[in-house]
């Protein structure tokens, strides 16, 4: 059994899928966009968000972890 983790383009697009739409304030799932094209995995860089949202990081993780480790090892379909 080998997860999505050993093929980089079906993490991205399931965390695309199944992550990002759980986060409904624009600014941070623009940031988690921003971070997983960027890094290949779920980040937000403190610059990019508003200094009124900064807050809301840890809880954003929060709302995706399941989905995203779901994604990074669940068996490759």
């Amino acid at each position: 059994m080998v997860g999505r983790w050993a093929h980089p383009e079906a993490v991205c697009s399931c965390l695309h899928d199944h992550a990002v739409v759980m986060v409904e304030d624009a600014d941070l799932r623009e940031a988690l966009l921003r971070g997983i094209s960027e890094n290949g995995v779920p980040t937000i860089e403190t610059q990019w968000v508003p200094p009124s949202k900064l807050a809301e990081i840890g809880p954003t993780f929060s709302k995706i972890a399941k989905p995203t480790l779901q994604c990074m090892f669940a068996p490759a379909d």
